[in-house]
């Protein structure tokens, strides 16, 4: 067996217990079953598949003696084993148990891999049993996708008839598969709008939940690349259940798309605000940068001349020593706009200026 060995053999309290309450001579030959089931889920076909390592622990943790009639056989083996499956919640597999297993492999498995000798009945099958789960509006509605939108019948007759000649889907089947395009509203409202028409044919809850992605997919592809002419002239049931599952994976992809639109149009707009952010401040900075020149040259005339009205009003609010920092600091930085002006100047013709030593000539 797989895993720590002596945790393997290791009987659980309630384990031993149940052990300790059969016949001497059956405790070391229940124990091996039980533990062999535990651990792998079936009894061990023969003795040799049992470790003689496993045998000696148990028969250590149970005081009993190791003889040749361990591994237990008969009827008295097929009753412990009884007991034992139903302790784990197991029973014996019957004829219709086969039966079953050997349809749900044929239906679900078989087609997976590409092995089902009656493929073609078994998707039969399943093209039948998607029809009758469909209710009558809802093929209606299904159908409805072959057909060209409904905008007057002589505009849509000349509608389908060019797109039958183009080899192309009628107007609404085509509107389902188009992708989304730019990121904007009108594309989120757009893709709201297949949404909306897919929810408004109103497949039955849990139609598909017994089919597998492959299958779905194969139908989803059929529908994507095969004209509408030569799909209305599919039996009923295939047709409907390719429209179904289409139906169905589209509503799933839609919804991611819109998704991603809603990420992309709010980066947009977070992009945008934050450019104008930074024009309404680069001008907010510039008018700022005047003011603050007209207050610094007040100050120093201020204090040119400190006597008379200046000292007696001026001072009491704005104090001397303030006005001459505002005057040192003014004249040792400059003007704080005419600074980052020039800082982003320069940066800006280092980035087109050519690399030290680069031939300018070669590059015009």
């Amino acid at each position: 067996m797989d895993g720590n060995a002596e945790d393997q053999w290791l009987l659980a309290p309630a384990e031993r217990e149940l052990v300790m309450t059969k016949n001497r001579a059956n405790r070391l030959g229940f124990a091996i079953l039980l533990t062999f089931f535990r651990e792998r889920g079936r009894f061990p076909r023969d003795e040799t598949e049992v470790e003689v390592q496993g045998i000696a622990a148990l028969a250590k943790q149970l005081d009993a003696p190791i003889d040749g009639e361990a591994f237990l056989t008969g009827r008295t083996a097929e009753r412990l084993r009884g007991e034992i499956r139903v302790r784990f919640g197991f029973r014996e597999a019957t004829v219709a148990d086969a039966e079953m297993l050997t349809e749900w492999l044929r239906d679900h498995i078989a087609g997976e891999v590409g092995g089902d000798p009656d493929g073609a009945h078994r998707a039969q099958r399943v093209h039948n049993g998607v029809q009758e789960r469909l209710p009558p509006t809802t093929r209606e509605r299904l159908d409805a996708l072959l057909r060209p939108e409904k905008s007057g019948d002589a505009e849509s007759a000349v509608e389908d008839a060019q797109g039958e000649a183009a080899g192309s889907a009628p107007a609404v089947l085509l509107k389902l598969r188009g992708s989304p395009g730019r990121p904007s509203l009108a594309s989120m409202q757009d893709e709201l709008a297949k949404l909306e028409l897919i929810r408004g044919i109103d497949l039955p809850a849990g139609l598909f939940d017994r089919a597998s992605p492959r299958d779905l997919e194969r139908c989803r592809q059929r529908v994507s690349v095969e004209v509408p002419r030569d799909l209305r002239r599919h039996p009923d049931a295939a047709r409907l259940t390719w429209l179904a599952a289409f139906v169905y994976l589209r509503a799933r992809s839609l919804t991611d798309d819109l998704v991603d639109l809603l990420i992309e149009t709010v980066h947009q707009i977070s992009a945008r605000a934050e450019r104008k952010v930074e024009r309404e401040l680069l001008e907010d900075l510039k008018r700022v940068s005047g003011k603050q020149n007209l207050l610094f040259n007040l100050a120093d005339a201020t204090l040119a001349e400190p006597d008379g009205v200046v000292r007696d009003v001026v001072f009491p609010v704005v104090g001397e020593q303030t006005l001459r920092d505002l005057v040192k600091e003014w004249k040792a930085t400059g003007s704080t706009y005419r600074i980052t002006l020039r800082t982003v100047i320069r940066n800006s013709y280092q980035g087109a200026l050519p690399p030290h030593g680069a031939d300018l000539a070669g590059r015009a």
